[in-house]
């Protein structure tokens, strides 16, 4: 009997076996894509076509609607306008003062609030947090009316002690002192929460081996604690270099780039020039040149530290 009729017979005898060789068509064979396909769907209009078509752009002019090719000119444009590399000056002096100050006040927050003998650790934790759950503009504003120079609360108890205002948005210097202090306050506290992640999975065994030694706080501290956080503090300083070379908001609202652009990012120039002027091309240009920088920071960042090994 041939293999054909035997497989006929099969099928006969055993109706509902299915046929070898094919797989029977189910809705529920779909369902785990048809679960995640609203992600994908979101993913591809809101993340991966914006990129695409901002990539392309780059490489033109937009005007009225229609895209001319114009090659490396955006690029040209871009690296050759001093007010860019003023705005990348300026980011990254707030950069390599915000970044540092804040890193290390999150490190001691987060050694007190992880203390056994503190009360309460729920809600001081959860007080500490509370700025990075306020909003952008809403915390910018109530700064700008903090830090006014005429009727400010800290000018006001400034000259209560004696002490003249400090010209926080007419200086150029103490405007950018005002940002790196409206981000740090805002910051800290959310960095502080990562870094106690990072603490309480440190062995209790190897600080009393250390107090056994003699070691005081400090140099456990020093010691134990700071090598132990090593990458939790890597994960923290590449998130805030990110998030500093993309800062936007504090400028924009507390000093509007001024005075005479000491304020303004580069982030802030990328916007003026795509809706101030138009220029969506070298503002996408703009855009791919600060990813570039923040990767490559990124990458020394990892090396430098070793990828963050104890």
């Amino acid at each position: 009997m041939s293999s054909v009729e035997q497989e006929k017979q099969t099928n006969l005898a055993y109706p509902n076996t299915p046929v070898k060789g094919k797989k029977k068509f189910s809705l529920l064979n779909l369902s785990p894509y048809i679960f995640i396909a609203p992600y994908f769907l979101l993913f591809i209009v809101f993340m991966l076509y914006p990129l695409i078509y901002s990539f392309v752009l780059s490489f033109g002019n937009w005007r009225a609607g229609v895209t001319t090719f114009v090659g490396l000119e955006n690029y040209r444009m871009l690296l050759t306008d001093p007010m860019f590399w003023k705005s990348l000056g300026t980011t990254g002096i707030i950069l390599i003062v915000q970044v540092p100050v804040m890193l290390i006040l999150a490190t001691v927050i987060a050694t007190v609030i992880n203390s056994e003998s503190l009360k309460f650790k729920g809600l001081i934790r959860l007080g500490f947090f509370l700025p990075a759950l306020i909003d952008l503009v809403t915390y910018a504003l109530v700064f700008s009316l903090l830090f006014n120079e005429t009727y400010g609360m800290i000018n006001q108890g400034l000259k209560a002690v004696g002490l003249d205002g400090i010209k926080w948005f007419s200086d150029g210097t103490w405007a950018k002192v005002l940002i790196i202090i409206a981000v740090t306050w805002r910051w800290t506290g959310y960095n502080s929460i990562i870094i106690l992640s990072g603490l309480q999975s440190v062995p209790k065994d190897l600080y009393e081996s250390a107090s056994i030694d003699g070691a005081n706080r400090i140099t456990s501290f020093f010691k134990i604690t700071v090598p132990m956080l090593k990458p939790v503090l890597l994960f923290c300083t590449i998130l805030s270099t990110i998030g500093t070379l993309q800062l936007f908001a504090e400028p924009f609202v507390l000093t509007g780039g001024g005075p005479r652009d000491e304020t303004m990012t580069v982030i802030h120039y990328l916007y003026s020039k795509a809706f101030g002027s138009f220029d969506f091309g070298l503002a996408s240009a703009g855009a791919y040149v600060v990813t570039t920088i923040i990767a490559i920071l990124s990458y020394f960042q990892i090396r430098l530290s070793k990828g963050g090994e104890i």
